[in-house]
């Protein structure tokens, strides 16, 4: 029997879990639930919050979006529209700037983004679920400082097909937040008790 960092483990896996020796090793040997939350959630989130501002900064500033309003990229399929959204999804819950909605606003997405990381922290999920984690906290996080510093969210993604004539925007941030939620509904933690 070949002996690892854990010794005789290896040994005891095998015997009461019916385990291959490679199965065993590869268990024993593969990051742990902490080590993998580390190398995943914040790397994904810090490069979901990196390209959701730099995208930002280069079609709002750099294509001058918000003087321009609209360019055509690939119409009708995909275009840049300049949306300032004061609300949440689909400017829901937007007065048009109230200053009062937006402190309420950046509160929520903080509070929302603490729960997570305190529940993906306590619940590990496996790497799907933590990536989509990084994802919605990423997201969450770029959406929060277009608050901080515009009063609003900066959106500008608007897409339509096949006849129908999208009016809504969105922007880099918001796909990664609904892909991250939808991520960690399809990929949660282990069961308990199991």
């Amino acid at each position: 029997m070949t002996q690892n960092r854990s010794g005789c483990v290896v040994n005891d896996l095998l015997t009461f879990g019916r385990m291959t020796q490679n199965d065993a090793t590869l268990m024993l040997n593969s990051p742990s639930p902490e080590r993998n939350f580390a190398r995943l959630v914040w790397p994904v989130a810090f490069a979901t919050f990196l390209i959701d501002q730099l995208s930002k900064v280069w079609v709002v500033h750099v294509l001058d979006l918000a003087t321009r309003r609209e360019i055509e990229v690939l119409p009708p399929v995909l275009n840049f529209r300049m949306a300032w959204n004061y609300g949440i999804n689909f400017g829901l819950f937007g007065d048009g700037g109230n200053d009062a909605t937006r402190w309420i606003l950046i509160v929520a997405a903080l509070l929302i983004t603490g729960f997570v990381y305190v529940w993906i922290k306590r619940d590990t999920p496996g790497t799907y679920g933590l990536i989509s984690a990084g994802l919605l906290i990423g997201g969450a996080l770029g959406n929060v400082i277009d608050r901080l510093l515009y009063g609003a969210v900066a959106d500008f993604l608007n897409m339509s097909c096949c006849g129908i004539t999208n009016p809504f925007a969105f922007n880099v941030a918001d796909i990664a937040i609904f892909a991250g939620a939808f991520g960690l509904v399809l990929f949660p933690g282990p069961k308990k008790g199991a």
